[in-house]
């Protein structure tokens, strides 16, 4: 049996457009890359919004359209990749899925390894992590995305936000216990229940 990344490779074939996007909070970076990792186009930047979202897309079809590399040969195939990191990548996945294009994921250590060495630099440049997302995705080192649709989209997200809302709440608790402990060692003996007793909160309050 092939393992996982000579499956990946098998499926980047001549006529597959690779599409690297690096995400970030107003403005993302998209570059564009034939199967051997030959850059098509130019760099594009788009916003983050359905204005963005929508001239990506039709770049895209641009290129499948009108980028010819064998003739006879058009791309009929696109894969895009993208740093599933933070929150901002996911409505752009969920957008371009639903459009039908297969949205993928690479590890942000991978991108930082390779863009190493590349130039033997670490600097942080949007245009350059986007090449080499899309390059990464070409050689098989990416990941499958799993995006929950509809409610459970929904429900998703609100676990995600319970989750880290009861980590902050701890964290603060601990902050709370730890100056307690230091300034006042005596008002645990007096209050069992330090944050949910009345009279407790209030004092600390």
């Amino acid at each position: 049996m092939k393992n996982t990344v000579e499956r990946r490779l098998e499926e980047i074939t001549p006529r597959t457009l690779v599409v690297g996007i690096d995400i970030a909070k107003t403005v993302h970076w998209a570059r564009f890359t034939d199967y051997r990792g030959v850059e098509i186009g130019k760099p594009m930047s788009f916003t983050n919004d359905l204005q963005g979202f929508t001239s990506i897309v039709t770049r895209i079809n641009e290129l499948c359209k009108t980028v010819i590399i064998i003739p006879q040969y058009p791309f009929d195939n696109v894969i895009i990749g993208m740093e599933p990191t933070g929150q901002y990548w996911k409505i752009l996945a969920n957008y371009l899925e639903i459009k039908g294009y297969r949205v993928v994921g690479v590890n942000p250590s991978h991108t930082k390894k390779s863009k190493e060495l590349d130039d033997n630099s670490q600097t942080k440049n949007d245009k350059k992590d986007a090449i080499t997302i899309a390059r990464l995705v070409k050689d098989g080192r990416y990941f499958e995305l799993h995006l929950p649709q509809n409610i459970y989209g929904e429900l998703r997200v609100l676990t995600n936000e319970r989750t880290s809302s009861i980590r902050r709440q701890t964290a603060i608790k601990n902050i709370i216990t730890a100056m307690l402990d230091e300034y006042f060692p005596e008002f645990k003996k007096v209050f069992k229940k330090i944050f949910k007793g009345k009279s407790s909160r209030q004092i600390l309050l």
